[in-house]
């Protein structure tokens, strides 16, 4: 176990040299240039090309698209991400670790939230198959997986905090008020947790379903059954231990998808993490604030990966990596 994870960690920094080239040339193929997002649109049509060639020195970007890749890259290894366009000289890197709670406090909860309702909700419609609670968490089931996040974070706005004012809209606390760990934290994090939670129940609540039915129809739950164990018994130590497998995998995979989430409910909620920061980055065509998010996204998503291979050990001890 312990040489596979070398061998995974030192796959790393190989991955990340791909996943940051493919987002730095992307970014910086794509229509448009920071000169325009900083400046008034009326006064581009006034910009000389030599004033226009002089900003875009100033900011490094009159040179080709390796040489500043390969510029980028010298620098992240010397521990420096660069600079905001857009934030006053405020390095990327602060910036990021500025908003890194916000978004690990909204993910975490999610995930949690997720999983535990899911997975719940999974298995108790196998052990009330074909009754009416199956058919409705079967519904809500599809319903979940077919309607966007957005849709049902645009209800809950509506409802909840429009209609009802049960429960604010915008940040993570009431302005004025004390920003630390309290109730108004709590009750500003209902909406935007629910609605980046809600497609990722539905999906654990299929899933579960599904690798509960197929564990129930294993031979060793009959012989377990068969020598008369309890169906508790049979269902907590046969079946759901077996089931947990292709959910530990559906876990790992939907993580980054999970934070991809966070950029448009973080952005509808006005919520002030990684997800917003991004989507800031991207209209105002910042690309070093662009390129350090996309880095700490591609961090998550391996790390996302090597952890679900290495809880396989612990759930399923037949696997063995080496």
């Amino acid at each position: 176990m312990q040489k596979y994870i070398i061998r995974r960690l030192l796959q790393v920094p190989v991955l990340l040299l791909g996943i940051t080239a493919v987002t730095f040339f992307m970014i910086n193929l794509a229509p448009g240039d920071p000169i325009s997002a900083m400046i008034d649109p009326q006064d581009v049509m006034t910009l000389s090309h030599a004033e226009y060639e002089a900003m875009l020195a100033e900011l490094g970007l009159n040179q080709p698209l390796g040489i500043r890749y390969i510029l980028w890259i010298k620098e992240l290894m010397l521990g420096n991400w660069g600079y905001s366009y857009q934030g006053q000289n405020l390095s990327v890197a602060s910036m990021i670790l500025q908003r890194l709670p916000a978004t690990l406090f909204l993910t975490v909860l999610a995930i949690l939230l997720a999983i535990v309702v899911g997975v719940s909700f999974g298995i108790v419609s196998v052990l009330r198959q074909y009754t009416l609670l199956d058919n409705i968490l079967t519904v809500v089931t599809f319903f979940g997986i077919s309607v966007p996040g957005f849709f049902f974070a645009l209800l809950g706005m509506y409802f909840f905090a429009a209609r009802l004012n049960w429960l604010p809209v915008f940040g993570m606390w009431t302005p004025g008020g004390a920003t630390t760990l309290n109730l108004d934290l709590l009750r500003h994090a209902i909406l935007p947790v629910s609605s980046l939670a809600i497609l990722h129940i539905a999906g654990y609540m299929r899933y579960a379903r599904a690798a509960t039915l197929d564990a129930l129809s294993s031979d060793y739950v009959t012989v377990a059954r068969a020598k008369g164990l309890p169906e508790g018994t049979v269902i907590r130590r046969h079946v759901f231990r077996n089931a947990l497998l292709p959910i530990v995998t559906i876990v790992g995979l939907e993580l980054p998808s999970l934070v991809g989430g966070a950029f448009i409910i973080e952005s509808l909620f006005s919520w002030p993490g990684i997800g917003l920061l991004g989507y800031n980055a991207i209209v105002r065509r910042d690309y070093p604030l662009q390129m350090g998010v996309a880095l700490i996204l591609a961090i998550t998503v391996l790390i996302a990966n090597l952890l679900t291979d290495i809880v396989y050990t612990y759930v399923d001890p037949r696997i063995r990596y080496e």
